[in-house]
């Protein structure tokens, strides 16, 4: 079993994607994207727990409805923190 940060943003990054990005339009723009990644590296790193809700919050979007520069971010963002989608 995985040990659980306290300092995690995990929480926070859920709860700001499912009540602002996904509320208003279920998906997510450059702005609320930057917002995410803003809060992913708080503390300077991405750990299990926020990997974990990237991810599903990543898998979630459609590639039809997200922006082409917004999905282009995603991946560079994923690759550089390794969150498997």
């Amino acid at each position: 079993m995985k040990e659980v940060n306290p300092d995690s943003s995990a929480n926070a990054i859920m709860q700001y994607s499912f009540l602002h990005a996904f509320a208003n339009d279920g998906t997510i723009d450059a702005n609320e994207l930057a917002f995410i990644e803003k809060l992913a590296l708080k503390d300077g790193t991405v750990d299990d727990q926020e990997r974990q809700v990237l991810a599903d919050i990543f898998g979630r979007l459609s590639t039809t409805d997200t922006a082409p520069e917004v999905l282009e971010e995603i991946q560079h963002f994923c690759h550089q923190f390794q969150i498997q989608i």
